[in-house]
């Protein structure tokens, strides 16, 4: 099995009193990760952020769990809960 990792930088938006994600960001590296959500929440206004990695099985293209790298202002609960 062979497994790539994946960094993403995610922003959400407040609409009618939900968070709604916009486009997710593949980035290089989980610095760029990082850097990219706190951009995204810091200099573009977006309600919130998060920056990620994951796994996927190459041969399957299947998504493992996600791990939270960082977040930033207000996030949905399922960024807000420990990876185990």
């Amino acid at each position: 099995m062979t497994e790539i990792t994946h960094f993403v930088a995610l922003a959400f938006d407040r609409i009618d009193d939900d968070l709604v994600e916009g486009a997710a960001v593949d980035c290089a590296s989980p610095a760029v990760a990082i850097q990219t959500a706190q951009g995204q929440w810091k200099l573009f206004g977006h309600a919130g952020a998060v920056a990620f990695s994951r796994t996927t099985d190459f041969e399957t293209g299947k998504f493992n769990h996600k791990h939270v790298l960082r977040r930033f202002g207000l996030v949905p609960d399922e960024y807000l809960k420990e990876n185990p």
